[in-house]
């Protein structure tokens, strides 16, 4: 196994794989873990310097129960199976989760009307215990919710969860059960053949008998260097607002909107952090590299922000981002197997992707096995214990057990997410460590808080420039 950044690939038959896996977002990275299970030569090609770095870093982090998926479809089937399977992974890997519940509100007589009908596509679903509540029953499940609400329907089950710490967990996981991961290491030119296809990269040409794109955004170009022409990706940008800690105690569910037809909508929902997040807009675009913020796009989340929890526009917006989510045209994943190419597609993963990840990565094995793949018999993972970054589990700065035994792990750097010495010292030594001030955010929360590293920004480099020399 091995994790390299730059540097050529290896040559000769160390450049020859059974599986490679194209893209290691929160998807791709599943898919190389499922992998890992059985006796194969795998890579995980990508063309970022860090895993997770494009559609899943910027999620509404949602565990979702699929209560609202269109019944029938591959995308309901596997976020179901999805939820459970990443609801037990989290426990046994430490990824922190909160199972708050979320509350489908309706703010008119139509969408008032649609509530039934959601409840009735959630029994179809296989979720019967939601509930529908009345106007008068608000207050007490959501003493901030906004006037004019006309009832909700309750939804148990749905969580939030921490998508950086998940797709990092797969990706370990998947190295040390002895998976290859080639960061910054971008597929320019696939030729097909028989029986080795070859990537050609900027770093080098890797030679696989099967290949999978798991490649997000980018799945329909992927599919067109071996003329598949049969989807395009169009990016929809969805912009977020996040409030400061001091917001949390205004929320007690995730508060969702009644679904539309670009999503679902703006919605309030805590953060496994410990803030509170507002939005994501829902955007066609054609730039696939658009994540910027708008002036008007920040306007409207605010003015549907004080609709919904009208309190929450008195607290401070800590951060502003906007994620792209892969839109394809059609309400369903993109996923199938051309077995004259040994080639699986994984496209048009939208927004359910993190949660559907355990399960989309299962389906994939069994779409390889349509393209002729033997995996062969099982084997154990290596077992993996992420770091915690949930504000509701003990974090390191309050474990007065692991201060006695290595005092850096009690010594506050970000003072804003309470980042000690010794989270960021683990980073850096981690299977997967950190390219850049983005990566150990998502691994340590470092720089992330009120002051956006303003105040700790500079010892934070400094210790990166210390923890980090040979990590690369």
């Amino acid at each position: 196994m091995s994790v390299t950044r730059t540097g050529p690939l290896p040559t000769g038959r160390e450049a020859e794989y059974d599986v490679v896996v194209v893209g290691a977002g929160v998807v791709g990275c599943a898919i190389a873990r499922a992998l890992a299970r059985h006796p194969l030569r795998v890579a995980l090609v990508e063309a970022s310097n860090d895993v997770g770095d494009g559609t899943s870093k910027a999620n509404t982090a949602i565990l979702h129960t699929g209560f609202d998926a269109a019944p029938g479809t591959l995308e309901a089937r596997l976020v179901r199976e999805g939820h459970r399977l990443l609801g037990a992974f989290a426990g046994e890997a430490g990824i922190p989760v909160e199972p708050l519940g979320a509350l489908l509100v309706a703010w008119d007589e139509q969408q008032l009307a649609a509530l039934p009908r959601l409840a009735e596509k959630a029994v179809r679903n296989g979720h019967r215990t939601t509930r529908l509540l009345s106007a008068d029953e608000l207050p007490t499940s959501e003493p901030h919710l906004g006037p004019g609400a006309l009832g909700a329907l309750a939804v148990p089950g749905e969580s939030v969860i921490c998508p950086w710490t998940t797709t990092l967990a797969y990706a370990t996981q998947a190295v040390r059960s002895g998976v290859d991961l080639y960061l910054g290491c971008r597929v320019e030119k696939v030729r097909t053949g028989d029986p080795w296809h070859r990537l050609v990269t900027r770093r080098g040409v890797l030679r696989t008998r099967h290949l999978v794109n798991a490649c997000g955004l980018h799945a329909d170009a992927f599919d067109a260097l071996l003329d598949r022409h049969d989807f395009t990706v169009t990016p929809r940008r969805g912009q977020l607002l996040v409030f400061d800690k001091f917001a949390r105690d205004l929320v007690r569910h995730i508060l969702l909107p009644v679904p539309g037809p670009l999503g679902k909508g703006v919605l309030v929902s805590p953060t496994v952090y410990g803030n509170v997040m507002l939005g994501p807009t829902a955007e066609d675009l054609d730039d696939k590299s658009a994540t910027g913020t708008t002036a008007e796009g920040l306007a409207g989340l605010r003015e549907q922000g004080g609709r919904i929890v009208p309190a929450l526009l008195d607290e401070e917006v800590t951060a502003v981002y906007a994620g792209l989510r892969a839109a394809t045209g059609q309400e369903d994943y993109r996923c199938a197997a051309h077995p004259e190419l040994r080639y699986v597609t994984v496209g048009g993963i939208r927004s359910t992707g993190l949660t559907a990840s355990l399960a989309l990565a299962e389906h994939v094995l069994g779409l390889l096995a349509d393209c002729g793949l033997d995996p062969g018999p099982e084997r154990p993972l290596a077992p993996i214990r992420m770091p915690n970054l949930g504000e509701a589990f003990r974090r390191p700065y309050r474990d007065a057990e692991l201060i006695a035994r290595d005092p850096e792990f009690g010594m506050v750097v970000c003072h804003c997410e309470r980042v000690t010495r010794g989270e960021i010292r683990a980073a850096y030594a981690s299977v997967i460590p950190p390219a850049g001030p983005d990566g150990l955010r998502r691994r340590t929360r470092a720089r992330g808080g009120r002051c956006q590293g303003h105040f700790c920004g500079a010892e934070v480099r400094a210790l990166s420039e210390e923890y980090g020399k040979g990590a690369q």
